[in-house]
This record gives structure tokens, sequence and C-alpha cells, in this order.
């Protein structure tokens, strides 16, 4: 499952933070646009901002066959700095003790619930009903002695996941997953839903037993069955090594079925539109106060430069392209 997670990982933070990598540039100044599963009563009530994500997938499976399913997303985390001054605290524009320079801004947690072991018999008499389940919380982060500190908080967030299927003809199942956002929503701006929002949410189905059928490329007699698969806010790929049928990733962005990581990009930039070298060679040009805005704020920020600062002469070169010869079958 290495590589079905490396793809997930990199949908999981596409868009996340864009070059120049600053929070405060012009086109991370509105964030978490892809994959969001917004509260329900924050959705219904505005346009574009959906409160479900439905996947559903055919499945070939034999009587006892299972499913797993997980739904994975991001917790958006506020980032505070505050400096103490005279026993008191007050929050500032930015926070400098210690050799530290620190900046407020937005950050995420990554959040993932389970459902296994699903038998599939089971789930055409009754769906399940996961709950998802995060409470609000902060965290503390001192910065220098005594001068300051990075407050992180983050909202409570409620959902559930409701998986059913329904037998289609003996062998064949249609498997439904239902990402639910119930988190209650008080009111106010986009930024304080996005608080309670699953950002860049997707569901990763595996059956270790059972295959899924590909919708792209369904096999002819089952091309009329797939074409009925409806799915909101998300698109199912296979996902594994070429020809394996065990895994889905349903994404909210286009993929193809098993999609695969260049083995020569030396990590995820948060741009698949955009090229690794481009990206690469952008972050090298950046000037000492962008470096130092963006390795000041998000901390996967400061992880791309010194990535990208750190690569030597033949790495970059491998970032210009390569000559693969394919297998002939």
């Amino acid at each position: 499952m290495d590589h079905v997670r490396q793809i997930a990982q990199a949908v999981l933070y596409e868009g996340y933070l864009l070059w120049p990598y600053r929070e405060s540039s012009l086109k991370n100044q509105h964030r978490w646009t892809i994959g969001g599963v917004h509260p329900e009563a924050y959705g219904s009530a505005h346009d574009n901002h959906p409160w479900r994500m439905r996947t559903e997938c055919l499945v070939e499976a034999e009587p006892g066959d299972t499913v797993d399913v997980c739904v994975r997303f991001l917790h958006a985390v506020t980032r505070d700095v505050v400096r103490v001054r005279d026993g008191a605290e007050e929050r500032v524009a930015e926070l400098v003790a210690g050799g530290e320079r620190r900046l407020p801004g937005q950050e995420a947690q990554e959040r993932e619930t389970h459902a296994s072991g699903l038998v599939l018999d089971d789930l055409c008499r009754a769906p399940a009903v996961t709950d998802i389940a995060f409470p609000a919380g902060e965290s503390r982060e001192p910065v220098g002695e005594r001068a300051g500190a990075v407050l992180h908080r983050w909202q409570a967030l409620r959902g559930r996941i409701e998986t059913g299927a329904r037998r289609l003809e003996p062998g064949l199942f249609l498997l439904t997953v239902e990402v639910v956002n119930t988190t209650p929503w008080p009111g106010g701006t986009r930024d304080d839903a996005v608080q309670r929002t699953l950002v860049s949410a997707h569901t990763v189905l595996h059956a270790p037993h059972a295959r899924f059928v590909s919708l792209m490329d369904p096999p002819d007699a089952l091309r009329a069955y797939a074409a009925e698969c409806d799915n909101v806010g998300a698109w199912p790929v296979l996902v594994g090594e070429e020809g394996d049928r065990h895994t889905v990733l349903s994404a909210p962005i286009i993929l193809y079925d098993h999609p695969r990581i260049s083995p020569e990009s030396p990590g995820d930039l948060f741009d698949a539109t955009e090229i690794d070298q481009l990206l690469t060679l952008s972050v090298l040009a950046l000037s000492d106060r962008e470096r130092a805005d963006a390795r000041d704020g998000d901390p996967r920020a400061r992880e791309i430069l010194d990535r990208c600062t750190a690569l030597s002469a033949d790495e970059l070169m491998r970032l210009h392209g390569i000559m693969r010869k394919e297998p002939q079958g």
C-alpha cells in the first residue's frame, strides 16, 4: 500500500500552498479550494460549496468478500503568534526572538477515519454508518526565552461515512460511499466555514479479495453499469501496481487508472499542474526576503525550500527529462 499512500498524499496536498509559497502572496490568500466537504448548513446556503461527497464504483466479488473504507482529509489549523510583555500576551504580525522569526497564518493536520472489514453481502441489506469525530483543540509552541509563542487552534469536526452496496448481478456489486459533514455551522465568513470543512477530502477503498472495475475503461459487458455510477465531487480510479484491481482512490481531481509519481521528483510541490523543474528553478530564484517569508510561515513551505536548495546539479538535471523504454505488450 506504500505506492497507494504516495498517490493519496499527493492528492491530499494538491493546491495546499502554491509558489512562491508565501502565505501573503495573492494566490495563497484564498486557500482550501480543492475537495472541500463543508458544513451542511453552510453548503446548503452557498453554491459551489458542497457538504457531501459520493463515490460509486463496481466490485466483482464472491460471497463473504469485504471492503475497507478510509476517508482522508486536511483539518485547517489557525496559527497565531503572540508576544509576552509584562506577563500579558498580545497577538502580533510577527515575532522575532532567539534567532527565530515566526509569522501567523494557517496550516493543516492530516485526518483519517476508517471502516474496515465491511461485508458486501451485509451492505446490501443495510448501509454501514461510521462517525467522523475530531474535537476542537489547541497547542502551544514557545518561542525564545519566554518571549512569546505560536498558538495552533482548530475547530471541532463532525460527520459520517455511509457505505452501502447493491447487487447488480451474481458476483457484481455497486458500492456507494457517501461522506457528509454534519459539523454545526454558527455562521460567519468563508474562513470560518473552512475551519469546519473536510479539506481535500478523498476516499480510499481496498478489497483484499474482491476486484474493482475500472470506470475509465470498463469491459464491454459492464460498460452500461459503469455509466450508471453517480459520483459527486469524486473521481474513482484504480491505484497500485499496474493491473492491480484491489484498491480504488476516489479523488476530488481527475486522475487516470494506476497513476504514478515520477521517480525523478524530489518531493511534493503541491501543484501537479506545473512541471517540477520549473517550480524548483522558480523556488531557487526567490529573493532573500521572499524565502524568509515562506520559511518563517508554514513549516511545509520551509521543507520545500530546504529540499530545493539542497538539490545537487545532477538531481536538477534529472528534472529536465528522461527517456524511458516502455515494456512491449
